[in-house]
């Protein structure tokens, strides 16, 4: 499991910088809870609870389709696709919370990535 392995550790580094820019946030506007209103402080927790949302069972999909045998060619593009789609996200979210050409790309990236995942895994259960 060497490439989901890889992948994992990549969005554990992302969740970590991710986590950082919340905690810094909350240091300098000294809110401890919630986001006490700053719309700046919301998005940097929305950005960090999306990743959270949407990253664990992509995740797993790979790691049980690299156990069936799936191609390293076509996890790692799954991979890298969905770590781009996670970055494009966070930045174009993190700077609006409004459309942005980030934060679309990203969405519909992932959604791409989770979906083709999805199905990979279906179809492979019948075969």
């Amino acid at each position: 499991m060497k490439i989901t392995l890889l992948y994992a550790g990549l969005a554990a580094l992302l969740l970590l910088a991710l986590s950082w820019n919340v905690v810094r946030l909350r240091r300098s506007l000294r809110i401890g809870i919630g986001d006490g209103g700053n719309a700046e402080l919301a998005r940097a927790i929305r950005v960090h609870a999306n990743l959270l949302e949407y990253t664990p069972l992509a995740l797993i999909l790979l790691a049980l389709l690299e156990a069936d045998g799936l191609a390293a060619v076509w996890l790692h593009l799954a991979g890298t696709t969905l770590l781009v789609c996670r970055l494009v996200h966070a930045f174009g979210l993190g700077r609006s919370a409004g459309v942005s050409f980030g934060r679309f790309i990203g969405t519909l990236g992932t959604w791409i990535v989770l979906l083709l995942l999805a199905l990979l895994a279906v179809i492979r259960m019948f075969l």
